[in-house]
């Protein structure tokens, strides 16, 4: 069964969708954001293939924020060793405040130009 938040959360997301598309040079930075963990991947969505990932697995006793942040950085590494520097950023229905609005400006620092 299913929220009214999550209903909305998944209609966001489709209109999201509609309009950002990753290619090889300019991949898709999806955001997912669980209770305990955040992932990010970077795909290209003409294959359909991930290209790097990072998660906050194995950072629980760091605050929500900060694990946020590391996972950031460490996307922005991944990215950077894959050669890619353009993104376009897929916030995934959530709103733009809090954990995912801390990976994306820690990703800019990283390097990453959205």
């Amino acid at each position: 069964m299913t929220t009214k938040k999550e209903e909305r959360r998944i209609k966001i997301k489709f209109r999201i969708r509609k309009k950002v598309n990753g290619t090889a040079d300019c991949p898709r930075m999806s955001v997912f954001r669980s209770n305990k963990q955040i992932y990010v991947q970077l795909i290209n969505d003409l294959t359909g293939e991930t290209l790097c990932a990072a998660s906050s697995l194995g950072m629980e006793t760091m605050p929500k924020i900060q694990q946020a942040e590391k996972v950031g950085e460490l996307i922005a590494q991944k990215a950077q060793t894959a050669g890619i520097t353009n993104v376009v950023f897929d916030r995934n229905g959530y709103l733009y405040h809090g954990r995912v609005k801390a990976i994306a400006d820690s990703a800019r620092k990283g390097g990453l130009k959205f």
